[in-house]
């Protein structure tokens, strides 16, 4: 057992550890959100405003994938941050082989559903004539990749688990930073830097966005990797018996990481119902509509994914304590996360305020004047609600951290489940599809008071339930 990551997690300093460990991830999903911000943006100006609606139709499938990945690498990393604070070898190893042989199977599953049943779930998903094949074609190329993503994805869990942040954040770094690098060659006919001298590209639009996804993200894993099968690893991958699965384990990393699928499945499923409601009660083409929220998605994962990056510092952290029973590590590190996290979304949310406008018109090829102010109304609505969702992410981790399955269940579920889908299907067909952009912050606002009460009764219960 590697005493110096032991000792990192167990006796350094929380604070300076959060920011140790949070650090490499807010940066890496950082350019990660950059990378989905820009790709949309080649797409708009190498298209128009309507093939943005492709990607946002497939961003259930997305969601999906994501969905499964982050049960696998939520769930897994949790077991092995706590088997590594009882320095317990067996279960270390199991636990990591166990994960990437399920992870494995369920991608290769996706990649053929999705390729055999492609134009169907598009149309389910809320695809219009206007901008179905380029869905077709982007997604058609996205599902080629699911493999290398979702296990860069896990990997990129226990890398953090066991103390190798550094590891996780180049990795994504390297992906994205790729893909944005890559992106308009593929994407546009010429390319001019600077207006100094001009790159011929590839000219493919929509498909070679999505190429150049596919590319990068087999980059991205096969650093990882290859940085897992090192010595300097606590992750004991083992490359044969890729058919033995450790039935134990796999229970265990279901039970903990299922919040996390349903959590991010509710996203796809969340994003599917706005489309159709968008369909059935849009005013002209619903495909611009359609545009805009496929704009406000790619612009908040590209605002709000660093802020996740502390979630990701803060889980290894309470994790490794929870199993070396010491209660008042866990208690500081969540207060400091909490902080953190709150005052960062409420940055967010006055960042919207003042640069909606400009976001949109930088989407906007034609300068459509409807697209910039339909969609700079709605990302001020929506962003109301980011002063208080931090509360609601703080404390999902912290029960999967744990290893209180049920309770990270409630709280994934409450946000999208329990409160934005019965609010938006009573109000849209009465007020518009603006009552979507509504529910939106009432939702957030909801679970986010709910979720700060919560948090202060379980930092007050810690000593009792350790």
């Amino acid at each position: 057992m590697n005493s110096s990551k032991s000792e990192l997690l167990g006796n350094y300093d929380v604070k300076k550890l959060l920011i140790k460990l949070s650090t490499p991830a807010i940066l890496g999903m950082a350019v990660n959100g950059l990378y989905n911000f820009v790709d949309a943006l080649f797409v708009g100006l190498a298209a128009e405003e309507i093939a943005i609606g492709a990607l946002a139709i497939a961003f259930p499938v997305h969601m999906i994938i994501i969905a499964f990945a982050l049960m696998i690498g939520v769930g897994g990393a949790s077991v092995f941050s706590r088997a590594f604070g009882r320095k317990d070898r067996g279960t270390m190893t199991n636990v990591v082989n166990t994960a990437l042989r399920l992870d494995f199977v369920l991608a290769l599953f996706i990649t053929v559903f999705g390729l055999f049943f492609l134009n169907e779930l598009l149309v389910l998903f809320g695809a219009t004539a206007s901008n179905i094949d380029y869905a077709k074609e982007y997604l058609g190329i996205i599902l080629l990749g699911v493999i290398p993503m979702s296990l860069q994805m896990v990997l990129n869990n226990f890398s953090r688990a066991e103390g190798r942040a550094n590891i996780a954040m180049i990795s994504m770094m390297l992906g994205a930073g790729l893909n944005i690098l890559i992106d308009p060659i593929f994407i546009f006919e010429e390319i001019n830097i600077f207006n100094l001298f001009t790159i011929t590209g590839l000219g493919l639009g929509v498909k070679g966005a999505a190429i150049a996804t596919v590319i990068s993200q087999v980059v991205g894993f096969s650093f990882i990797f290859s940085m897992a099968l090192s010595k300097k690893s606590e992750l004991r991958i083992n490359l044969k018996n890729w058919f033995e699965i450790h039935l134990k384990t796999l229970k265990e990393i279901l039970i903990i990481g299922g919040p996390t699928l349903i959590r991010n499945t509710i996203w796809a499923f969340l994003a599917i119902i706005i489309y159709q409601l968008i369909n059935n009660y849009a005013d002209g083409d619903p495909a611009i509509y359609i545009s805009i929220y496929g704009v406000i998605n790619r612009v908040f994962f590209f605002i709000f994914l660093p802020g996740y990056g502390v979630v990701q510092g803060l889980v290894p952290i309470v994790g490794y304590n929870f199993g070396a029973k010491k209660p008042e590590r866990i208690k500081e590190v969540i207060i400091y996360a909490t902080k953190i996290v709150v005052i960062y979304f409420t940055l967010g949310f006055v960042f919207v305020q003042v640069f909606a406008p400009a976001i949109f018109d930088l989407f906007s090829s034609s300068n459509d004047t409807f697209f910039i102010e339909y969609g700079t109304d709605a990302f001020r609505t929506i962003s109301i609600g980011y002063v208080l969702v931090g509360f609601h992410i703080i404390l999902g981790a912290v029960y999967q951290a744990l290893g209180y399955p049920k309770r990270a269940l409630l709280v994934a579920v409450s946000r999208q489940l329990l409160l934005f889908i019965p609010i938006v299907l009573i109000f849209t067909p009465i007020f518009g599809i603006g009552a979507i952009w509504v529910t939106f912050f009432v939702a957030d606002l909801i679970a986010g008071t709910l979720c700060m009460f919560l948090m202060l009764y379980e930092i007050k219960q810690l000593n009792k339930n350790i």
